[in-house]
This record gives structure tokens, C-alpha cells and sequence, in this order.
């Protein structure tokens, strides 16, 4: 399904309102100025809410998405649009991408 790409600038957040930002853009691909991100950067979470054990089983510290785009690559790699899927460790929750650029489109 096309989406809207996924760029450093984008806001992602875990489904417990941390901040995620990816670990590998790829810099040589810019959307409105800003490094695209690929399916093979994992994003690291601060922030997240969810309390460690025993009341719960986090916070969020990391998070891997595993779809992405279909026909867009950056460096051999499929670009992450947003409605692109993934997960969150160790809680398994998602990442939620709440506010990105909205001129390039990918599928």
C-alpha cells in the first residue's frame, strides 16, 4: 500500500509515547533535506513509560521494523513508509509513526 516515506525528521513514537529515533539513516538519500531511513536501521526508544518488571515487562529500548517498502530502495535496501510495520524490545508493542514529510510516496 503506498505511504508517505519515513525520514530522520519523522516523529515515531512506542506505544508508550517514547521517542524513537533510527540508529542508520542512509545519508546519501535526502527527502525534504533529511536522510531517508531503510528496513535495516533499528530505531533506539527513550522515554517510554511502560514500567520493568514486575509491574510490567519494559520500558522500550529498542524497535525493528519489519515491513517496508515493496518498490522504493535506498542503497539495496526497502525504504520505511508509514504504515510500515514493527516491534518494539522487549515489551513487542509497535512503533507508531505520528508525523513525517508528506511529498515523496512510496509503495
Amino acid at each position: 500500500m503506498p505511504g508517505f516515506l519515513l525520514h530522520v525528521g519523522a516523529t515515531v513514537l512506542c506505544s508508550h509515547g517514547g521517542q524513537a529515533q533510527p540508529a542508520t539513516p542512509v545519508p546519501r538519500v535526502l527527502v525534504s533535506g533529511q536522510p531517508v531511513v531503510t528496513i535495516a536501521s533499528p530505531y533506539l526508544v527513550a522515554g517510554c513509560a511502560m514500567p520493568p518488571p514486575p509491574a510490567g515487562n519494559g520500558p522500550c529500548v529498542t524497535g525493528q521494523f519489519v515491513t517496508a517498502a515493496l518498490r522504493v530502495t535506498a542503497l539495496g535496501q526497502p525504504v520505511l513508509l508509514q504504515d510500515s510495520q514493527s516491534v518494539c524490545a522487549p515489551t513487542g508493542t509497535p512503533l507508531m509513526p505520528v508525523a513525517m514529510q508528506t511529498r515523496v510516496m512510496g509503495s
